[in-house]
């Protein structure tokens, strides 16, 4: 027992538990930033997809050559280079053969490897694949000492620090991940015209990113689609390193025939599924929140095909679209965050310094195949040389193989040769002593030198490595062409038609007619239907009728509030009237000394007049009531003691105010000044107390009042209290209402 114990004290470490977690966190966070989460500049792959690749090359898989299982690779990546789970190698290597997933797939995978629907592939047992041409491209280069190896993770074997990559595959396809504290979100792009941005950089290192741009405007999804991303943003996010592109489907309107239409999608964004989209589109449709879409059908085979049928014949296709790129995938982003390992470390860069660390990578990659081709140039000229010594000297290298002991040596002393050179005589074979064999030896050892000499002044020559850079570019330019297949631009670019937001808003809600009810107590909601009779409408004990309003649920409703700010609210977002609705204070920010004091649909042609208690007004337009905080919008000026009283229409030509001491005074409309917000004008003058009310009425419709029994009362001498705005004016006639106001 005291032994274990004494064993156990020898292993404990004395260690602040902060310093240990922080060490072996960042620890962590490293491996997971350059072994994991983010591709190198270079060759644009991580080192799963690294392994993978070069894996099917150690087995020989080429692009002509037969499938293997995929369990196969993935054993072997596992077993010789990636230490991790098989899932998560099967899982990358399926991604590399989706041409939905990548812009140019890197594994030629036979079998179920998933669908753009969502489908997971098929068992690794299932599952075959090979190398692509692309792949190939990236690889090539590697038995000719192109990049370091290093140790395999168990030290018995090499793997490559980074592949040759013959095109700027990071930005070809792309890359995405999550590490610790920092991320990587790269949108693929078309292989053809980042050759030319590179081929650009090659003849003018100063091109800017504006001219690279004019060859590669912008991302090419595998999925295709319609970028409607301005291009002054585009140029942003490619000169910062940082932004995002909008996509949109390519949609177009095909006739059935009577005027009946339908939409038929044939491209979706990148990156959404298929399934899932229709799903979306689907619950829409059943939450009835596109009230013009009324069925939608997955007609795909091998294209997509997704068809939209419209509520009507009646619907504009294009507002249709607008509502459902606003609320489905029909329309994304992508971003873009260029945060690449560059010589591992991680950092954020533009498209020229991208591209610039490409091009860097591939000219060391041209001098160090250069390097190894001169090194077994050299080798074989010596090996050569020393075979043309023993053609000249040949009875005499005859006799010293036959009758010396040590002939190698003696090979070497007599004839000045290297061990090399000697060693290559001794293995000679005799029927190479024939005549013929020494002149194909000076043809070869003539062709050798030529050859030397080309790649000597290629390693010394700086311009002579960019035009190599160049040559091999415009060679795998070749296998992107944009006449081909593969390389044909997929994703098109486009200006997001002007629509009116409000309408789209509008159309995304089912018009039906409603009655907005408001308490006393400030109790909200909207009953179904325009009632003009509410007497039996029922409230909570103590609670009665305050305002009411007829308005349709695509409309706005207007609340103006005693301190003058106007609240806006949508008529579908309102408490339904089955119930006794919610107080208002839940919609908008109401003080509880603060009393709405009008309520009507809002109209924008329309004016309204505006006048406070202390007997100052102005007209005000209706649109400039509208306002989307919660707070509402201040638009009568109100002090202490001082509130807004009244906001009617202001139809008419003329004015009529009351104050509280019952003098009444009518004055011209014109003299109020039109302003979006403020205190106005004084409007009547006081002694004592302030406004009672306000309105505003036509000349020749004549000036009349309602009284307390809601009976229509008429004041033919009304002009005799005609005077100037800011007047005392004339106390008000006999008959007028009780209570001093033109409602009774």
């Amino acid at each position: 027992m005291s032994d274990l114990m004494d064993s156990g004290e020898e292993n404990i470490i004395d260690e602040s538990l902060n310093e240990a977690l922080s060490r072996r966190y960042l620890a962590y966070a490293l491996s997971t930033i350059t072994s994991r989460a983010l591709p190198d500049v270079r060759d644009g792959l991580k080192p799963v997809q690294r392994r993978i690749l070069y894996a099917m090359r150690e087995l020989k898989l080429n692009p002509d050559a037969a499938y293997r299982k995929c369990a196969k690779v993935v054993g072997d990546v596992m077993g010789n280079y990636h230490p991790h789970g098989d899932s998560a190698i099967y899982d990358t290597m399926v991604r590399l053969a989706q041409s939905f997933s990548v812009r140019y797939p890197l594994v030629d995978g036979q079998g179920n490897f998933g669908n753009i629907d969502g489908d997971s592939a098929a068992a690794m047992r299932y599952t075959e694949s090979r190398m692509t041409e692309a792949a190939k491209l990236l690889l090539d280069g590697l038995d000719e000492n192109a990049v370091d190896f290093r140790d395999t993770y168990d030290e018995r074997d090499k793997e490559p620090v980074i592949l040759p990559a013959a095109y700027p595959n990071l930005l070809a396809n792309g890359s995405t991940g999550i590490a610790v504290g920092m991320a990587t979100s790269i949108p693929p792009h078309n292989a053809a015209e980042l050759i030319d941005a590179c081929l650009i950089l090659v003849d003018n290192k100063n091109a800017t990113v504006d001219e690279l741009l004019e060859v590669m405007p912008g991302p090419d999804f595998p999925t295709g689609g319609i970028l409607v991303e301005p291009k002054d943003n585009i140029r942003e996010a490619y000169a910062t390193g940082r932004g995002s592109f909008r996509t949109r489907a390519k949609w177009h309107m095909e006739e059935l025939g009577r005027g009946t239409w339908q939409i038929v999608v044939t491209e979706i964004p990148f990156q959404v599924q298929k399934g899932k989209l229709i799903e979306r589109l689907a619950e829409l449709i059943d939450g009835k929140k596109v009230p013009l879409l009324g069925d939608v059908r997955d007609e795909s085979a091998e294209d997509i095909r997704v068809v939209l049928e419209p509520k009507s014949k009646t619907v504009d296709p294009d507002m249709l679209m607008e509502s459902l790129f606003k609320l489905s995938d029909l329309e994304n982003r992508f971003s873009l965050n260029l945060n690449v390992l560059d010589r591992g470390v991680p950092k954020v860069m533009n498209l020229k310094q991208v591209l610039q660390a490409y091009l860097t990578h591939r000219k060391e990659v041209i001098v160090r195949i250069a390097q190894h081709r001169l090194d077994k140039t050299l080798a074989r000229i010596e090996v050569l040389e020393g075979y043309l010594v023993a053609f000249l000297n040949l009875d005499e290298v005859i006799r010293i193989i036959r009758e010396e002991d040590h002939p190698k040596a003696e090979l070497m002393a007599t004839f000045s040769l290297t061990e090399n050179q000697a060693e290559a005589i001794l293995n000679m074979r005799l029927r190479s002593l024939r005549k013929l064999e020494e002149m194909e030896i000076r043809g070869e050892h003539a062709e050798l030198e030529k050859k030397r000499d080309s790649l000597q002044a290629l390693i010394a020559s700086d311009r002579r490595q960019w035009t190599e850079v160049a040559k091999g570019l415009k060679a795998a330019r070749e296998v992107f062409a944009p006449e081909t297949e593969l390389g044909r631009r997929r994703s098109a670019f486009g200006d997001a038609p002007e629509t009116d937001l409000d309408a789209v808003m509008e159309a995304l809600i089912t018009r039906e007619p409603i009655t907005v009810v408001l308490s006393k107590l400030g109790w909200i909601r909207a009953l179904k239907g325009h009632q003009s009779d509410l007497s039996s409408t029922k409230f909570k004990e103590g609670d009665e009728l305050h305002l009411s309003v007829q308005m349709e649920t695509t409309d706005k409703l207007i609340l103006m509030s005693s301190d003058g700010r106007a609240f806006t609210l949508g008529g579908d977002k309102l408490p339904s009237g089955r119930g006794q609705g919610e107080p208002i204070r839940f919609q908008i920010e109401l003080e509880e000394d603060v009393d709405i004091i009008d309520m009507f649909k809002l109209m924008p042609d329309r004016k309204r007049f505006m006048a406070s208690t202390g007997g100052y007004g102005f007209i005000c337009p209706e649109g400039e009531l509208s306002s989307a905080r919660k707070a509402g919008k201040a638009c009568v000026s109100t002090s202490e003691g001082n509130m807004l009283m009244s906001c009617k229409v202001a139809e008419g030509d003329l004015v009529a105010v009351v104050g509280e001491n019952r003098k009444l005074l009518i004055f011209d409309v014109a003299d109020l000044p039109e302003m979006p917000k403020g205190k106005g004008v004084k409007l009547q003058n006081y002694k004592d107390g302030g406004l009672a009310d306000a309105m505003v009425f036509k000349s020749e419709d004549g000036f009349a009042v309602t009284d307390g029994a809601g009976r229509q009362r008429t004041f033919p001498d009304w002009r005799d209290w005609l005077g100037k705005r800011a007047a005392a004016g004339r106390m008000a006639p006999r008959g007028f209402p009780r209570n001093g106001t033109f409602s009774g």
